[in-house]
């Protein structure tokens, strides 16, 4: 007869009564202070002003404005430029041509990637190619582009190709290369098409990186614009911001130089601030990539 384990003894149930009271907010609701402190976009405008005021209490202490003229200096020649319409003339050539190179960077960055990443061949080509000429200054083959392509905008424009084609078709081809092997499974397994893999998976799976390249050519072209108008800049009567600011050193308007610098400035900090950042916004935090 097998053996009878006794059952272990009922143990009374106990129900305690937790009292909340006096329990406060957990969060304390923030201060004046700190809801300004933790605006971005305050906190730059802030760095922005600081920046301002050395500026203008170096020109004064200097007392020069041959060398530095003062920030208040500038904002008036700036004005000045600006009422007369000779500022925004050259700020509208100057970002016509930009946007012509920068978007032709883009198309040819956008075909050697999609070869680089469709066939091996590709990706050695793409390697081989940025390797050799991404190092390169793009500044550097602006002799060579005014005897291919004349004294105009087609050299200037080539030179800005040059600039965005390899910084965005390598981001981008580093971008794809490390989207995750789970979300590749998961576009496989869905029977996506060859245009929604890419549309829907590596596109957004490399956006960071994609992103992280067009802000990089974006400089790169910038600066290879103003350095390439200072050079040779003026076409048919007509000139941009690097142009307007090597005329103005001619003329010794040394004011005027610095409204054209503080031009660029400007424009580098709008497109950064609201281009790139509202798609930031819109992509790349939005899908939770970035905090």
């Amino acid at each position: 007869m097998a053996d009878v384990h006794p059952l272990p003894p009922a143990r009374p149930e106990v129900i305690y009564q937790v009292s909340t009271a006096g329990i406060g907010v957990v969060q304390r609701p923030l201060s004046l202070g700190q809801k300004l402190a933790s605006h971005g976009g305050l906190r730059k405008v802030v760095v922005l002003i600081v920046l301002a005021l050395i500026w203008e209490g170096y020109g004064r202490w200097l007392a020069n404005d041959l060398l530095f003229p003062t920030f208040s200096a500038t904002l008036v020649a700036f004005w000045n430029s600006f009422v007369t319409g000779e500022l925004i003339k050259a700020t509208w050539y100057s970002m016509k041509v930009l946007f012509q190179g920068y978007a032709a960077g883009l198309i040819l960055a956008g075909l050697l990637t999609a070869l680089a990443s469709a066939t091996r061949v590709g990706a050695d080509l793409l390697e081989v190619l940025t390797a050799m000429f991404n190092p390169l200054p793009s500044i550097a083959l602006l002799p060579l582009a005014m005897i291919w392509f004349g004294l105009g905008n087609a050299g200037i424009i080539f030179v800005l190709i040059h600039a965005v084609l390899w910084s965005v078709a390598l981001n981008t081809h580093a971008g794809f290369r490390g989207v995750s092997p789970t979300w590749r499974m998961v576009g496989q397994n869905y029977g996506l098409s060859s245009f929604g893999y890419v549309t829907r998976i590596l596109i957004p799976g490399a956006f960071p990186s994609i992103l992280t390249g067009l802000k990089i050519g974006w400089a790169f072209a910038w600066r290879t614009l103003i350095a390439a108008e200072l050079v040779f800049g003026a076409n048919s009567g007509g000139g941009g911001l690097g142009w307007y600011i090597f005329q103005s050193k001619n003329s010794l308007e040394i004011p005027s130089v610095f409204a054209g610098l503080l031009t660029v400035i400007l424009l580098g900090l709008v497109v950064e601030n609201f281009i790139f950042l509202t798609a930031e916004k819109m992509t790349v935090r939005r899908w939770g990539m970035q905090t």
